[in-house]
C-alpha cells in the first residue's frame, strides 16, 4: 500500500499548494461517480455501500472528492492523481510517466488504480480485509477514475498539466487545468442545465444510452479479461489533451465561447466514461466469481 516516505513529502508538498491539480472539481467528480452507481451490478452495489463510510449514507458520489478534501493530511498522495507526458508528446507511456517528481516508478494515477483494484480484490477475504482499509481504498479509486478521465491529468510535465499556463475564461484570471477542472463544467451548468447539477448528469445518462450508445457499449471492457485498463483510459487522455486542452492555447490567451462550445462535448463525454468504466471496474471486482479467486 502507499504510504508516506519524508523525503518525498518535501519533493511533493509543492504539488499540493498548486490551486486544481488533484482532479476534476466536486461537480465533475459527483457526475462520474453518480453515473457509475447507475450501472453497478447488484452484488457491486451492495459491497459499495457495505464499505462506504457512514457518513455517506450509501451515496458514493457524495465522497468522490474525499482523496481531493484530505490531501494535505495524506501528503504521499499527491503524486497519484495524474501523469503528465514530456512537453509536446502526445502519447501516454506508462514506464517513461509513470512516476512521482523524485522519480520514484509506479507513483502515478494509473498505478494508483492498479494497487486500489488489488486491494479491493480481497472484500470479504480476512487476511487482505486485515491488512487494507478498503473503505479508503474505495473512496480513492472511484476519484482516480474521475482523474484519469481528465485530460490534462495527462497533460504536459513542464506546465504541470496546464496549472502554469495563465489565461482569461470569458472575464476571470484562471489558469487552463482549472479551466478543465471546473470553468468549462459550470459555465455549462449556467448556460444549459440551469446551475442544476442533477440535470447535467440526467442528460449525461439519456446520452450514454442514445447519442453515444454504439461507443459506450464498449467503454467498460478491458482487453484479455483485465479488471481494469487505465493504461488505456491514460492513452486516451493524453490525446485529449493534445488535440483539444492545448490546441490554439497560449498564455494570457481569453478563452470564451468558441473554446467553451467546441470543447464541452469532449467533457462531457469523458464525465460519462468514467462513470462506465468505473462501475464497470467495480462490478468485475466484486462479482462472486472474482470474489472467488481472490479467497483461493
Amino acid at each position: 500500500m502507499y504510504g508516506s516516505d519524508s523525503g518525498l513529502l518535501r519533493k511533493l508538498v509543492f504539488l499540493l499548494f498548486i490551486p486544481g491539480i488533484l482532479g476534476w472539481g466536486p461537480e465533475g467528480h459527483y457526475a462520474t461517480c453518480k453515473i457509475a452507481e447507475g450501472y453497478l451490478s447488484e452484488e457491486a452495489a451492495v459491497a459499495v455501500k457495505e464499505l462506504l463510510p457512514e457518513s455517506a449514507k450509501g451515496d458514493l458520489a457524495s465522497v468522490c472528492s474525499w482523496p481531493d478534501d484530505i490531501r494535505k493530511q495524506y501528503r504521499w498522495s499527491a503524486a497519484l492523481h495524474f501523469a503528465d507526458t514530456p512537453d509536446y508528446v502526445c502519447n501516454f507511456n506508462d514506464h517513461r510517466d509513470c512516476h512521482d517528481p523524485s522519480g520514484s516508478k509506479g507513483r502515478c494515477v494509473t498505478w494508483a488504480i492498479f494497487n486500489y483494484t488489488k486491494q479491493l480484490s480481497g472484500y470479504h477475504n480476512p487476511t487482505l480485509e486485515s491488512k487494507y482499509n478498503l473503505t479508503e481504498a474505495l473512496m480513492f479509486l472511484s476519484h482516480f477514475f474521475g482523474d484519469v478521465h481528465q485530460p490534462l491529468h495527462m497533460g504536459y510535465l513542464g506546465d504541470y498539466g496546464g496549472n502554469l499556463i495563465a489565461v482569461q475564461w470569458y472575464e476571470n484570471k484562471t489558469n487552463l487545468h482549472r479551466v478543465w477542472d471546473d470553468k468549462i463544467i459550470e459555465s455549462a451548468l449556467k448556460s444549459f442545465y440551469n446551475s442544476n447539477l442533477s440535470s447535467m448528469i440526467k442528460s449525461l445518462h439519456q446520452k450514454i444510452e442514445t447519442g453515444w450508445f454504439n461507443d459506450a457499449s464498449s467503454w467498460g471492457v478491458c482487453p484479455n479479461n483485465e479488471t481494469v485498463c487505465p493504461i488505456q483510459y491514460a492513452s486516451e487522455s493524453t490525446v485529449c489533451a493534445c488535440k483539444y486542452a492545448y490546441t490554439n492555447v497560449t498564455p494570457g490567451i481569453t478563452l470564451g465561447d468558441e473554446y467553451f462550445l467546441s470543447r464541452l462535448p469532449v467533457v462531457e463525454k469523458k464525465l460519462a466514461q468514467g462513470g462506465v468504466r468505473l462501475a464497470a471496474s467495480l462490478n468485475r471486482i466484486f462479482s462472486p466469481e472474482a470474489q472467488l479467486v481472490a479467497e483461493c
